[in-house]
């Protein structure tokens, strides 16, 4: 991978993995239009830049993430439901990551949703998350295996469904992409460790770095526009890219 390269996708990551529009899914729709090889290393840089947004999240959340044995708990509640169906799915799972026809539907049925979203839960107020709706919280994340359905749009709707405001399923959703991100980041590290050479390193060194750098702006950028708008400006977006794919391809 060429340098413009990494920072193309990283740029890609960090702006899009905390707003409803599918990092994973344009990422893939991005490395297939540069025309960027589908090796076990571009797949596996796709996730592990992937760190980059968790360190933008602890760095935003610091005081958030001050131990508290309950809210601990509940963060991993929610990740549970995830973390299972991604181990007994995994190899089903990467089979769809070079599909950019399951993005593009992903990516417009994920729309038509958020167009609807704000008037479906226009009177969701709830300020704290209980386990049990943590957990529900969880589940709807499952649905973001399948690419171009959006971790942060699965988790934010979750939130939502169990009674939480957009401002605080939004936090919880980022919360949450902790330790769902880090997981999957370690996984792939660990799948390429003898593979990997000292370009790659370095070459993974600079992509969590500007991940990280673009997932600062983009977690205010997304908090401002959803506090004030919604989510209906997302999901034309989805809509719009998603008819634009299967168009060309």
């Amino acid at each position: 991978m060429s340098i413009i390269e990494v920072f193309i996708l990283s740029f890609i990551e960090g702006l899009t993995e905390f707003i409803p529009v599918s990092s994973t899914g344009h990422l893939i729709l991005t490395s297939n239009w540069l025309g960027i090889a589908s090796t076990e290393f571009t797949k596996a840089f796709e996730v592990i830049i992937q760190f980059g947004a968790i360190l933008a999240v602890i760095y935003l959340y610091k005081e958030k993430l001050k131990f508290n044995y309950e809210f601990y708990l509940k963060v991993f509640l929610a990740f549970i439901p995830a973390a299972v169906v991604g181990f007994l799915l995994k190899n089903k799972i990467e089979a769809l990551m070079d599909s950019t026809t399951v993005v593009a539907c992903a990516l417009i049925a994920g729309g038509i949703v958020l167009v609807f979203i704000d008037s479906i839960f226009r009177k969701s107020s709830e300020t704290t998350t209980t386990r049990a709706s943590a957990f529900y919280i969880g589940l709807f994340q499952c649905l973001a295996m399948i690419p171009g359905v959006s971790r942060s749009a699965a988790t934010i709707i979750g939130g939502q469904f169990v009674g939480l405001s957009k401002e605080k399923a939004a936090e919880f959703s980022f919360i949450l992409a902790i330790p769902t991100l880090a997981a999957a980041t370690f996984y792939k590290l660990w799948k390429i460790r003898e593979t990997i050479d000292a370009s790659q390193i370095t070459n993974l060194g600079l992509g969590v770095f500007l991940s990280f750098v673009f997932s600062i702006f983009a977690i205010k950028f997304f908090l401002s526009i959803v506090t004030k708008y919604g989510f209906k400006f997302f999901g034309i977006y989805r809509i719009l890219l998603g008819l634009i794919v299967l168009v060309t391809t």
